[in-house]
């Protein structure tokens, strides 16, 4: 493959350098062992952008982003940068480059590894072969509703507003997003919302229904509200395949999610936006967990969000889906192997810094290539 495809690096604050630069060294074996290029930049984002460019993203960078095939985003925060004016914090920046990009979609997967299946806090018969693809709609709800700020009522008051705001196009875009995912699936999707406090619950439980009942009828559709939805998550996970919800609701069961799986560490997301005239899709490939800066610079992070990441953009954006069931693999059989990161170790056993769990990766693509 030509270097046509072009990828932005974003790896942000915290362990967001730490975990993608695994990444980088999985690409730089993937040029010399199979020939395949990609037109890499990289730019500051977040805290570290703020620190030497007075914004937590560029107006360049977003250009940048706008012009890239895909871009890869660490992770972004801490507290050095709590007392900075919101609109330039480093979660402004992730927030813009959802808005921007348009990307409305999503992708959480909550898979448990069979080798990983002690480290989740449930018990074994609940979370064995546990698959879960949680779709949160992105660029929508209270994230982005006006009006919203804190104002003054006297000397003693304030009062906070966040508006929650949905409208029928947002939400049928992402109802077909669903139900499309859940053709290649198991045919069962969960809607998720607050219908019975909520007015855009009301709306968005009438608009999945209307979009069910005309072009998707086919395929199992079940509402829950989302206290219950959480309450599910952890009492009968495996009744759920694909849930829809929207971006508060998606923000929160998705992490519930996560500790399904044993940690934030192995949770990868897709963010897509809709195909364009040209058929080109922007799209955005983070890792779940934060920049957890208390393990920043230790070695501690685990890696392996942000690889199988990776391995999302190989299938979304550039169709390369041999290449990403290969990384995918690798980190089943590393996994397998009993090699742990702190995050993932049970008590009796041994950690291995991030480099180690890059390497023993890079390691297994060797191996899994007859290299």
């Amino acid at each position: 493959m030509s270097g046509n495809k072009k990828i932005l690096v974003l790896p942000g604050d915290g362990i967001g350098k730490e975990v993608m630069q695994e990444v980088l060294n999985i690409i730089d074996w993937m040029a010399k062992n199979k020939s395949i290029e990609f037109d890499i930049s990289e730019r500051l984002v977040g805290g570290a952008a703020y620190d030497q460019e007075g914004d937590s993203i560029s107006d360049k960078t977003m250009e940048e982003a706008i012009k890239s095939d895909a871009v890869l985003f660490g992770a972004v925060g801490g507290s050095k940068w709590d007392n900075v004016e919101r609109s330039k914090r480093p979660e402004a920046a992730l927030l813009r480059l959802r808005k921007e990009l348009d990307l409305f979609a999503n992708l959480r997967p909550a898979v448990v590894f069979e080798a990983l299946i002690n480290s989740s806090s449930l018990k074994k018969d609940l979370v064995t072969d546990l698959d879960i693809l949680i779709l949160r709609e992105l660029t929508s709800g209270v994230y982005f509703g006006k009006p919203r700020g804190i104002e003054k009522i006297n000397a003693v008051e304030e009062r906070a507003v966040d508006t929650q705001s949905y409208s029928t196009s947002e939400i049928h875009r992402i109802g077909k997003v669903a139900f499309d995912l859940a053709k290649l699936r198991s045919n069962k999707v969960t809607s998720v919302e607050k219908s019975n406090v909520m007015e855009t619950g009301v709306l968005w439980r009438k608009v999945i229904s209307d979009l069910h009942k005309k072009e998707y009828n086919k395929i199992k559709l079940d509402h829950m509200l989302a206290d219950n939805c959480a309450m599910q998550l952890v009492r009968q996970p495996k009744q759920f395949d694909v849930i829809l919800t929207d971006n508060l609701f998606g923000d929160l069961l998705s992490d519930i999610a996560a500790m399904l799986t044993g940690s934030l560490g192995m949770l990868p997301s897709a963010s897509l936006g809709a195909l364009d005239s040209n058929g080109k899709r922007s799209a955005m490939y983070e890792p779940v967990h934060g920049s957890a800066p208390d393990i920043a610079g230790q070695g501690k992070a685990n890696p392996l969000a942000m690889i199988m990441s990776f391995a999302m953009m190989l299938k979304y954006s550039f169709g390369m889906n041999e290449d990403s069931k290969l990384i995918e693999q690798s980190v089943h059989n590393v996994l397998s192997k009993g090699l742990r990161t702190p995050d993932i170790k049970q008590s009796h056993e041994k950690a291995i810094s991030t480099k180690e769990m890059g390497m023993a990766i890079i390691e297994e693509l060797n191996i899994l290539s007859g290299k």
